[in-house]
Formats: C-alpha cells, sequence, structure tokens
C-alpha cells in the first residue's frame, strides 16, 4: 500500500531546542523533518506538531519553526508522553458533526459527501522510545493507519531508536522514508510540485 496525499496528515513530534543538541544524528533528522514540513505545505497537507514540556525543554528549533508556520502547522503542547492522551487523535479525527436541517432537508442521498477522513498518519519525532513510539502506538490503537518516516526520527542513542522502530514494526506501523514519504505523495513526475520538491531532496 502507498501512502495516498489526500489522505495523509503529518505529525512531528518534539523537536526542542534543548533537546535536540543530544540526539543521535540531530542535523540530519532536522534536515528531514524540515523537508516533510516544507513538502507538506507545498502540497497542502495538514500538519500538527507537538511540544513536550515546553517550559522545561524550549520551543521547536528556529529552523523547523519557520518550515511549520508556511505549513500552517497546529501545535500541540504537552506533558503526557503521548500526544494521543492529550487529545492529538480528536485533531486529527475530529469528532462528527450533529446533522443540522429540519423535515425539508434534503434526503441522505441527495446530500453531498462529508469531506474524506484523513486516517493515514505520517508521524516523525523525538524521542523515538519515548514519546514518538508512545503516540504511534496511541494512534495505531485508534485505527489510523500510521507511517513512521525513520531518517527524521531520533533518540539520545541509537540502540534506543532502534528498539523503537522494531516495536513499532511489529504493532503494525509502517516504515519509510522522508524520501519514500515525498515520492509516493507525488506519484508522477509530471505532478506540479515535482521540480520543487526535488530541489529540497538535493
Amino acid at each position: 500500500m502507498l501512502i495516498e496525499l489526500e489522505e495523509s496528515q503529518l505529525v512531528l513530534v518534539d523537536y526542542q531546542a534543548r533537546l535536540m543538541p543530544a540526539m543521535f544524528e540531530s542535523a540530519a533528522v532536522l534536515a528531514n523533518a524540515n523537508r516533510l514540513a516544507q513538502w507538506a505545505a507545498l502540497l497542502e497537507v495538514p500538519v500538527v506538531y507537538t511540544e513536550q514540556n515546553p517550559s522545561g525543554l524550549g520551543a521547536t528549533v528556529p529552523e523547523l519553526a519557520a518550515a511549520l508556520q508556511s505549513a500552517n502547522a497546529r501545535l500541540l503542547s504537552k506533558m503526557q508522553f503521548s500526544a494521543v492522551e492529550e487529545g492529538l487523535g480528536e485533531w486529527l479525527r475530529p469528532p462528527a458533526k450533529p446533522v443540522q436541517g429540519n423535515a425539508r432537508s434534503l434526503p441522505k442521498h441527495l446530500q453531498k459527501p462529508a469531506a474524506s477522513e484523513r486516517g493515514m498518519v505520517v508521524i516523525a519525532g523525538c524521542e523515538a522510545h519515548v514519546c514518538l513510539l508512545q503516540t504511534a502506538l496511541n494512534l495505531l490503537e485508534d485505527e489510523f493507519d500510521v507511517w513512521v518516516v525513520t531518517d527524521a526520527c531520533t533518540s539520545r542513542t541509537e540502540r534506543n531508536r532502534d528498539a523503537a522502530f522494531d516495536r513499532l514494526a511489529g504493532a503494525g506501523a509502517e516504515l519509510v522514508t522522508t524520501e519514500m514519504v515525498g515520492f509516493e505523495w507525488l506519484r508522477s513526475a509530471e505532478h506540479p510540485a515535482f521540480k520543487e520538491m526535488q530541489a529540497l531532496i538535493k
């Protein structure tokens, strides 16, 4: 199964100023997170980003914050390690609105269908074995299709990061890379955004 652009949402977890310097391969990870945010902005993919205990760990690093602003991303501040425990699931899948109208309302077969639900969550962040892992596992429990962008995830140690990937794969998450996400969103070199997205890879 490929990642569908129209069904995708992007979640970026805890790329914070006081956390990132201690992370394994943090520069490469941040560069990939930045690409994901820029591509989401270009392709109008909804974006949510989280900050764990921002008074203690600081805000999102400035270079990523700028890309998130361009993507009109929503910020979820949290104290729980899993962002789902702080309401992320409701942000990604808002509760259905009650049917409004009166007896003269159109019958169901003539009503416009509701906007298609975006049930695919492309997620990356840190630490991979704590906040990213717990959030992704909870999203799987909530029946989202979860795609973990491995080269945009990190922990303080490589071993912790890799253990998280093993556990997530076993739980049913798809493990992908930044470029996999971008090219599956595009699907074709004829896509209007292809050249701009390709420039962000180079």
